[in-house]
């Protein structure tokens, strides 16, 4: 007893030793920990294998336990949402202590004032734009009517709060929200270079004042992967369409802003004559040197396969995830242009001739060559037949094609010969069909706009295609109610499955419960498979749930209504 008496009366030997853990104290003096704070807002970037088009009328997943499968299906609500985005906030804290950091001015990013004083800039630029993004990921995902019956927005985050700090922040109305985001990207557009380039034309009228050595040190080429003031552009016409949209503000200015943003910055590649030739496959190969469709990419990875497996149909050592619906493979015109019906020329017993060329680019049909294998669907394709083998062989008849490198070799061993991918984050063909799409509703198909006009797009991206020419059918459209049907099919074949059509269908206010339909060969015809996966959205699923636990646990974030 006295011994122990002895320790408890001793201090410093109860005294917790110093874990020397680094703290943001360190990081407003430490460079390199700086800017790791900012890199945090570059993660949950959305890109193009989220794979959510299966939970639209384009496609079904046939894994059981599939998180959109299952919410499609009927289980979405307030406490299981695989759609949901909220998380996106971590991003939005990090960019703002990022903000706070270099506001109090101690960091030394380089001992030449110059170099240091255009460091601040660019990564303030950089700063301010990541928080923009990160609200706008979180509004496509959370705006919506409130119970209280207005249409809103999200919170808007402008400081960093701690760990017990108040999070109990009311919504913005959602016009307000919209004009909070525009108002960071149009600060960040004031800092970033339009690109990170060793062009002296390039610079900005902030860094006119600089050596252009010392600026290549800051703002060259080597950066070309970190948001710009091009994509800033970019996701400012993104955002104006969103909010114009029919489900939304169905608002003419904000139509006005997209279509104007959008042309804009297309006319700085050439306006149409800039449609990249290799937009339509971009994925089948990755080459630094012709960026020509990409606004935004990641970093091209080494070879991998993990997509392909999870992919390619089970003969060639796949597991089919994602098939496609008959609805999809409907949308594709006849290679003239004209809807796939009897009378134009569509053989309901040689489905697949003379369609659109992109058809056989992003499906893998009955009776197709892919992943070192042919593919039969029907009657005698074994594994690959529709149903074979649960939860490996396809639901609806087709496979994916599209996004896959089709020179992926999936061994029996389970080796494989994996080929380069990377992440997209915003092409070119979708700013075409954003400018498409805004100036349509603005003044129809012949709307023109610094010097574009959507006939003139759209005729260029189905030319690409391979639509014959001329395009008779596109020559027919006269209407803003038939451009706008046509836009929209457009939008949905060259935008398949890289995560819009969840997006887009209740932008627009288009049903959400489509009865996904199959096709499968008897041996001698193809059958109708009518009702493959049957869709049980709620009827208030346009827009979707803020977090039931964000509800509960900050009383001034309102619930969007049904939920």
């Amino acid at each position: 007893m006295a011994f122990f008496t002895c320790i408890i009366s001793c201090d410093t030997i109860l005294d917790p030793i110093d874990e020397n853990r680094l703290d943001f104290e360190f990081t407003s003096t430490d460079p390199a920990s700086a800017e790791g704070i900012l890199l945090n807002g570059y993660s949950r970037l959305i890109d193009q294998f989220t794979f959510i088009d299966a939970a639209t009328d384009d496609a079904v997943n046939n894994q059981l336990n599939n998180s959109f499968k299952r919410m499609a299906l009927g289980e979405l609500n307030a406490q299981f949402n695989p759609t949901s985005r909220w998380n996106n906030y971590e991003s939005i804290l990090w960019v703002n202590k990022f903000l706070e950091i270099i506001d109090a001015g101690e960091i030394v990013w380089s001992s030449d004032q110059d170099i240091n004083e255009m460091f601040y800039l660019r990564m303030q630029g950089e700063a301010l734009a990541l928080r923009g993004l990160h609200h706008f990921y979180a509004l496509q995902a959370h705006a919506g009517v409130g119970t209280s019956g207005q249409l809103l927005g999200v919170p808007y985050i402008k400081e960093f709060i701690e760990s017990d700090g108040n999070f109990n922040t009311p919504r913005l109305s959602f016009d307000d929200t919209v004009k909070a985001i525009m108002a960071d990207f149009d600060a960040a557009l004031d800092l970033l270079p339009t690109d990170y380039s060793n062009n002296a034309s390039a610079i900005i009228p902030i860094y006119q004042q600089y050596d252009f050595n010392k600026y290549q040190v800051v703002n060259g080429s080597r950066y070309n992967l970190r948001i710009s003031g091009r994509i800033v552009k970019a996701l400012k016409a993104r955002l104006a369409l969103f909010a114009a949209s029919p489900s939304f503000l169905n608002d003419q200015g904000y139509y006005n802003l997209a279509a104007t943003y959008s042309s804009e910055l297309l006319n700085t590649i050439g306006g149409i004559s800039g449609l990249a030739s290799n937009g339509l496959d971009y994925y089948k190969s990755y080459n630094e040197n012709n960026d020509s469709e990409m606004i935004w990419r990641g970093t091209i990875g080494g070879p991998s396969s993990g997509i392909e497996r999870r992919m390619f149909p089970p003969s060639v050592n796949g597991n089919g995830e994602i098939n496609p619906s008959q609805n999809f493979v409907d949308a594709f015109p006849m290679q003239s242009g004209f809807p796939a019906t009897v009378a134009n020329g569509f053989d309901p017993q040689n489905p697949y001739a003379n369609r659109d060329p992109r058809l056989a680019e992003f499906v893998v049909l009955n009776g197709s060559s892919f992943g070192g294998g042919s593919i039969n669907t029907g009657v005698g394709g074994k594994i690959d037949r529709l149903d074979s083998i649960p939860e490996f062989s396809t639901k609806t008849g087709y496979y994916l094609k599209k996004l896959l490198r089709p020179d992926v070799r999936l061994n029996d061993d389970g080796s494989s010969v994996g080929q380069r991918h990377y992440d997209v984050y915003f092409r070119y063909t979708e700013l075409f069909l954003i400018f498409a799409e805004a100036a349509n509703e603005i003044g129809g198909p012949d709307q023109q706009i610094n010097g574009m006009t959507p006939r003139q797009v759209i005729e260029a991206i189905r030319k690409r295609a391979g639509i014959a020419q001329p395009d008779n059918y596109l020559a027919s459209i006269a209407s803003k109610e038939a451009m706008r049907n046509l836009i929209r099919n457009e939008r949905r074949l060259e935008l398949s499955f890289e995560g819009h059509r969840f997006w887009d269908l209740r932008r627009w206010g288009l049903p959400l419960n489509e009865t996904i339909r199959g096709s499968f060969f008897n041996g001698t015809s193809y059958v109708d498979l009518p009702s493959v996966e049957n869709r049980n959205y709620p009827s208030f699923a346009t827009y979707l749930p803020i977090p039931n636990d964000e509800v509960l646990k900050f009383p001034e974030i309102e619930q969007n209504t049904g939920w």
